[in-house]
């Protein structure tokens, strides 16, 4: 998915200042119907500056766009497309018919001292359901979405005004009809809204408030990250902070699915990992980054919380085969985001910590050679012979990927404590003193 949106601030082409006025001083007509409605509630009126960007949230790679697939191919991604619409639309109708109405799905967000990339989700639900609460996965799957609603978003009270560009189910071609300013953002086809929003935030926490019409307003964590701050933390989900088997399709499946929130296992040491890693860093930012759906980022989000792994934001995948990327692999998905990251903090260097269950050695390493000199370490948690598949298990080997060759050093361990035991020492030794 890759909805582009901009907040409009300042003097735009046509000459508009930041209250939507042309230089004679007049107000446009859509700045009209805003200033007639601006008592209707309590926000402040002045809107977050932000500039036109570009994200790659799920974006595609020229090879992955769909024109560019075999015949084949195309013709069978438009009969699983023409299939989703029929269930979105037989769904859709279902909830409706039980009064379910729009509500939107806060995500983490993060940014720097002068921009923030936001996301959430417009979806239906019962009317007093709360956003808040973990369930299993399998009812987060389900998710009917809600597309193009209209939501209203605020940092610390103070709110966006947006403008949208493009649209990711037309291959992001302009719709010029859209290109008016707004008091609300409209999330695209899927539901989801992908805004970056230009200000002067503080280092730390901030809240971002996403209200739709009939809802109360719910709320997320923003994750300012301070410029000084010289070292960050990737880390994968499955298998390397929570035990989910993901090599073994159906037990992974499972434990995606239906196991409750409560009974997710975490992997043993990690978080003790973690914690180590932060009181080294403090400055350090956290980014998990999943090839799990959006669908479930409520359920990780609660189990990072209660095993005790540091706050930071999700960075997961997006299920719906209908945008441009058709779905991505989580090979191109992993390293799409570490590119958003390297390109939103260059003077950073990354921790990468993941598992030998899937790619995550070999995307790891792709990374390194993208960006000689921004990788200060590899961990990489060693699975068991049982988790990562049955048969492995019977024959007595391992079914997991080979530890990467770089010019970074790469530590190994099947649990947090024997990753702790080499990875601490080298980092304290050689890093912890000299990162400027």
């Amino acid at each position: 998915m890759n909805l582009r949106k901009r907040i409009r601030t300042g003097r735009d082409d046509a000459g508009r200042d930041d209250a939507g006025r042309d230089d004679a001083g007049r107000l446009t007509s859509g700045q009209a119907d805003i200033a007639a409605h601006a008592g209707d509630d309590d926000m402040p009126t002045v809107p977050i500056p932000a500039r036109h960007v570009v994200t790659t949230f799920d974006a595609a790679s020229r090879h992955e766009r769909i024109e560019n697939k075999p015949l084949m191919v195309r013709f069978l991604r438009r009969v699983i497309t023409h299939a989703f619409d029929v269930w979105l639309r037989i769904s859709t109708t279902i909830v409706r018919g039980l009064n379910w109405t729009p509500r939107v799905e806060p995500y983490v967000g993060y940014g720097t001292d002068d921009y923030s990339r936001l996301i959430c989700r417009t979806v239906y639900a019962p009317a007093h359901q709360r956003s808040d609460e973990p369930v299993r996965g399998i009812w987060g799957m389900l998710a009917v979405p809600a597309p193009h609603r209209r939501v209203r978003i605020s940092i610390d009270g103070m709110p966006l005004e947006t403008v949208q560009v493009g649209a990711a189910e037309v291959y992001d071609r302009v719709d010029r009809r859209r290109e008016r300013s707004s008091e609300y953002a409209a999330s695209d086809t899927s539901g989801y809204l992908d805004l970056v929003a230009e200000h002067r935030l503080e280092p730390g926490i901030h809240r971002v408030s996403y209200a739709v019409e009939g809802r109360k307003p719910v709320a997320a964590d923003l994750f300012t990250v301070p410029d000084d701050a010289r070292v960050g933390i990737i880390s994968d989900v499955d298998d390397t902070i929570m035990i989910t088997q993901a090599p073994t399709l159906w037990k992974a499946a499972y434990n995606l699915l239906f196991l409750s929130p409560k009974k997710r296992a975490p992997v043993p040491g990690m978080s003790v990992l973690f914690t180590k890693l932060q009181d080294l860093f403090p400055d350090a930012p956290f980014f998990y980054l999943s090839t799990s759906p959006w669908n479930v980022e409520r359920q990780i989000r609660h189990f990072i919380a209660d095993h005790g792994y540091p706050a930071g934001p999700l960075l997961l995948r997006d299920l719906d085969p209908r945008p441009k990327t058709f779905i991505p692999t989580g090979v191109q998905h992993k390293l799409e985001f570490a590119e958003q990251l390297m390109a939103d903090f260059p003077d950073m260097r990354f921790i990468l910590i993941g598992d030998d269950g899937q790619k995550d050695p070999t995307t790891y390493a792709t990374i390194t050679r993208r960006y000689p000199g921004r990788v200060l370490a590899i961990g990489i948690r060693q699975l068991s012979p049982r988790e990562s598949s049955p048969l492995s298990s019977m024959a007595g080997i391992t079914a997991t990927q080979p530890i990467p060759v770089t010019d970074v050093p790469v530590f190994t361990g099947t649990t947090g404590s024997n990753l702790m035991k080499t990875m601490l020492p080298y980092l304290k030794a050689h890093l912890a003193g000299t990162i400027d």
